[in-house]
């Protein structure tokens, strides 16, 4: 509590000894006592008093009656009383708004006090009254505060505007006060031009598009000047202010690269990140040939390895930001690999990052270093710990090629161990290592099996299963061994049975005479009695192939695989750059950017590095990018009280079997692909009622283009042989509609018949809920507009140790009313690490309420464990319907109608499309052009966007040979909408 340290701060050393006395007494009455003392002549008395109240407030004792008997106390000339008064006034201005306002006088006056602590103690207590009514008489005192001649008074001043605009931002501008923040970064004083970084910082972030912090070289030469005399916090704010400026050439880059690397020796870790963040960021203007360039290289590990001798939790945070940094410039601590060998005094945390890091440094020159430590860290007593350093060997293996028999060797050492743990997790990198370098060590394959047994662990089992089905031919009893697995089918994790399913088919395919029975079981097994959509899907897959056209089955199941990469849990280059700009900050310890975690609107600003030297980008861009449906949507979890009303009625029943109702060509097309046409599909023709349809196919694989893939089903008499039986109990949904040609093209839905349209961009999913804010459940996203039909596609992990059933969604009230069309189709438990797939139906007919940012969805959901509570953004292509296409004489009217004051005007950069290509991917997602005209080589397409809810957004999209930056005008008669629009342009224009 901000008073309560307060209060510690205005007791000498004497007095400290005895205030416990203030916390002691809960007599009856004491209110009217303490009334009476405050209002008492002797001033000690009056002092004794507040004392009192303040102590019984920090304990959380309500003594709001004693308000106007507290302010009274506020003429005094004794700074401790005034402060105690203060530190009253700021906790219960807000309950008692009318009784604060008699303190204004006061303040008023204190703020021309002669003393500048008093001044700096008012200005500063004005600045924590949080009441609208208040700030208006508070706008002169600050005035004069900000120009005192004190520098104390105007470092105090500078973050009180802050605090201002938090509460009234309108007031703020319209005082003028932003301008006199900006005039401070030229005070003499370096606490001064510190406190107005962060005050203008803080601004800036609740405002991206505000450009208050206007940087130019003659501000920045001002800033690296304060930097040498600052506070260490005060050099943090600098810093950080830096960080957010994009140089004009190298050789700035260079000057400030200069002046901030003396801050890499500060005894302050947090400072010495700054300073690396800001290097990281101005050495992509460097050229690599560059003798500074090195120079900074080798500067930046010394600051680095220091912080690791700090305590450990600033090694953590230390580490994670060092694991950054590796990923995008390993060179700087090539050298330093000693540093992360794990200590055996480390918290578990520690070693686990030290780990991660040491196989990002590994390299051909110290591999035989890093495996020694590797493998002595695998006979540890720690388990996950061993867990690691076995997988970190495997990963060893395929990083450096060098090393690979060694590796392996060293992991069949692990394995004689007979450690059951450690057993398994060699078996889950063998695997790896297999698939990096096929046809080398397949010699090993025997001492896996011999392990067969003591296999418990499903990831261990998948890869177990995955050797024998892919080295079937070698292996002279894999039926055996396959069919082992088989006989607890049900009992398996969804990954077991899923690898289990796809080796006996490889299995079929290698042997077929042999194993005809046990691929039919399996198929069965998968599609008839398993109630997880993703095994029977593929089960209906693998039946489809194998009957219609062994050959093509055999080139598809068994085809070359391509080989895995190097660094499988690498940072996705955009996001690391990103994490970069954020190095010393929460988003670099999490691995997360901002949005994912912070509430309301405030950190989602995505920030990028500048252009690489040489690279030809253009450097006017801002370094702040465009936020849209492109980048992660935030995962933030808006207080209870936003949604509670609406969650009353959340539907707490178990979910019901029932499908949530659809337009009927989505039906057709999904009976299709589970089943229409099944009796065909297993050999029985004759029985179907409607005969065979013939589906023309396009061939989607070039190996068998030549073949009709939906000629006859028999196939190779001895492949085709057993499966023209359909299952016993087939449902009567999957069975009733005609049959259909089999086949590839006609599954993956190539043909002409029913289906969903392709062209529309769907976003890569997203993490919306962490595990660790929803007990163990973790539920990622995208949305996607198919056919007509809004739908919300969720993957739904379970990371906790217990079955999660009874799943239930809701919306809150939206900006369009976006609201589930059925209820939340999880139809099986969630089992402990198993993930769920599943699509949720939209509609737009539910209640409606204007969000902020308009493409806002605050969602429930509930299980048999709690309620969780999330918000995402989608596209707002989402909304854009099919029939959106104006009529020309239509489209020119209301053109001309809208009003010149909601046209907005945007920039696409870096798009290298001409005007046809952008016309047709933007019509995939019912952005329709009604008109073309080319003006001296310049294209110019007239386009037009309906919404669900009837708002019509008309585009002039200008595009220039040769300029990958195209102009965009959108006009529309609700204009908030305009810059969700073109960012669904950008979003399709890209991707």
């Amino acid at each position: 509590m901000e008073w309560a340290s307060q209060l510690c701060e205005n007791r000498g050393l004497g007095s400290k000894m005895t205030d416990s006395k203030y916390f002691t007494t809960t007599k009856k009455g004491e209110i009217f006592e303490l009334k009476a003392e405050l209002n008492s002549d002797k001033k000690e008395k009056k002092k004794e008093a507040v004392k009192k109240v303040i102590a019984s407030m920090t304990v959380g004792k309500d003594v709001s009656a004693l308000f106007p008997d507290v302010v009274n106390c506020m003429q005094t000339d004794n700074l401790e009383l005034k402060k105690l008064v203060y530190l009253y006034l700021m906790n219960y201005a807000k309950s008692q708004p009318d009784m604060a306002i008699m303190a204004v006088n006061t303040f008023v006056k204190d703020c021309e006090d002669l003393n500048p602590l008093i001044r700096a103690l008012a200005v500063r207590t004005m600045g924590c009254i949080r009441v609208d009514k208040i700030t208006e008489y508070l706008c002169e005192p600050l005035r004069k505060c900000l120009k005192d001649e004190d520098p104390y008074v105007r470092k105090t001043a500078a973050v009180c505007v802050a605090k201002l605009h938090d509460i009234n931002a309108q007031l703020v501008e319209d005082q003028g006060f932003l301008d006199t923040l900006k005039d401070l970064i030229s005070d003499s004083n370096p606490m001064v031009v510190a406190n107005a970084v962060a005050a203008l910082s803080e601004i800036a972030e609740s405002h991206p598009n505000s450009n208050l912090l206007d940087l130019n070289p003659q501000t920045i030469n001002k800033l690296l000047t304060a930097l040498n005399e600052c506070t260490e916090w005060g050099q943090i704010f600098i810093l950080d202010c830096l960080a957010s400026y994009l140089p004009r050439d190298d050789r700035e880059s260079q000057s400030i690269c200069e002046r901030v690397t003396p801050r890499l020796s500060h005894a302050n870790s947090a400072v010495v990140l700054s300073a690396v963040k800001v290097l990281m960021k101005f050495m992509e203007m460097l050229p690599k040939d560059l003798d500074y360039y090195g120079t900074l290289l080798k500067k930046l590990a010394p600051p680095l390895v220091t912080l690791l001798s700090a305590e450990p939790e600033l090694q953590y945070v230390a580490l994670r930001n060092i694991n950054l940094i590796v990923q995008k410039r390993p060179e700087i601590l090539k050298h330093e690999m000693k540093v992360f060998f794990v200590k055996y005094n480390d918290p578990i945390y520690v070693k686990l990052e030290k780990l991660d890091i040491m196989i990002r440094l590994a390299s051909q020159a110290n591999i035989a270093q890093v495996l020694a430590e590797l493998k002595e860290y695998a006979t540890e007593v720690d388990v996950d710990f061993v867990r690691k350093a076995v997988r970190a060997i495997g990963r060893c293996a395929i990083k450096v090629e060098q090393s690979a028999e060694r590796c392996v060797s060293t992991l069949l050492d692990l394995i004689q161990t007979k450690v059951n743990y450690v057993v398994q997790e060699a078996i889950v990198v063998i695997k790896d290592i297999f698939r990096k370098y096929p046809n080398k060590y397949e010699s090993v394959i025997a001492t896996l099996c011999e392990n067969l047994d003591s296999l418990d662990e499903p990831e261990a089992r998948a890869a177990m299963i995955w050797i024998v089905g892919e080295y079937a031919e070698r292996i002279d009893n894999a039926d055996e061994l396959l069919e082992s697995f088989l006989e607890g089918f049900h009992d398996e994790s969804t990954q077991v049975q899923l690898q289990l399913l796809t080796a006996i088919v490889k299995l079929f395919l290698k042997k077929p005479t042999e194993t005809q029975e046990l691929v039919q079981q399996v198929l069965s097994l998968a599609t008839q009695d398993s109630d997880n959509p993703d095994l029977r899907d593929r089960g209906y897959i693998y039946w489809r192939l194998l009957s219609t056209d062994p050959v093509a089955a055999k080139e598809v199941v068994l085809a070359e695989k391509p080989l895995i990469s190097e660094e499988t849990d690498l940072i996705e280059p955009t996001l690391l750059e990103e994490l970069i700009c954020h190095i010393g900050t929460l988003a670099s310890v999490y691995h997360k950017p901002p949005s994912a975690f912070v509430e309301g609107s405030r950190g989602v600003q995505h920030k990028r590095l500048p252009p690489r030297a040489g690279s030809g980008e253009s450097t006017e861009s801002p370094d702040v990018g465009q936020s849209g449906p492109s980048e992660a949507p935030p995962a933030v979890i808006p207080s209870q009280g936003d949604l509670l009303g609406d969650l009353l009625n959340l539907d707490l029943a178990p979910p019901t079997a029932t499908v949530p109702s659809v337009q009927p060509s989505m039906q057709m097309g999904a009976m299709d692909l589970l089943g229409g046409g099944l009796d065909s599909l297993m050999g029985d023709e004759s029985d179907t009622p409607g005969g065979r349809t013939e589906v023309q196919s396009p061939q989607p694989y070039s190996d068998y283009s030549e073949r009709e893939l939906g000629g006859d089903i028999g196939g190779s008499p001895s492949m085709g042989a057993g499966l023209g039986a359909a299952p016993a109990a087939m449902p009567a949904s999957l069975g009733s509609a005609p049959a259909v040609g089999g086949g590839l093209g006609d599954l993956f839905d190539l043909g002409g018949g029913v289906g969903m349209p392709t062209g529309s961009y769907v976003a890569p999913k997203t993490v919306w809920l962490l595990a660790m804010k929803a007990k163990g459940l973790e539920i990622s996203g995208t949305f996607a507009r198919r056919g007509g039909i809004i739908q919300m596609d969720l993957s739904l992990t379970n990371k906790a140790m217990s079955v999660m059933t009874d799943f239930a969604i809701q919306f809150n009230r939206n900006s369009f009313g976006l609201a589930p069309a059925g209820p939340l189709q999880v139809l099986t438990p969630l089992s402990p690490n198993q993930t769920i797939d599943v699509s949720l139906p939209l509609s737009t007919s539910g209640p409606v309420m204007k969000m902020e940012p308009l493409n806002n969805l605050q969602v429930a959901v509930k299980n048999n464990i709690d309620v969780f509570y999330f918000s995402c953004q989608y596209p707002l292509s989402l909304l854009f319907v099919e029939d959106g296409k104006m009529d020309r004489q239509v489209f020119l009217a209301t053109w001309k109608d809208i009003p010149n004051d909601n046209e907005a005007q945007f920039q696409i950069k870096d798009i290298h499309l001409n005007s046809d290509v952008a016309s047709n991917k933007l019509q995939g997602s019912n952005i329709f052009t009604i008109a073309k005209r080319t003006v001296e080589g310049q294209d110019m397409l007239y386009q037009s966007v309906k919404l669900t809810n009837g708002i019509w957004v008309l585009a002039e999209m200008r595009i220039q040979t040769g300029n990958p930056n195209y102009t965009l005008s959108i006009k529309c008669r609700a204009p908030e909408v305009c810059p969700f629009v073109y960012q669904c342009y950008e979003l399709v224009l890209k991707n």
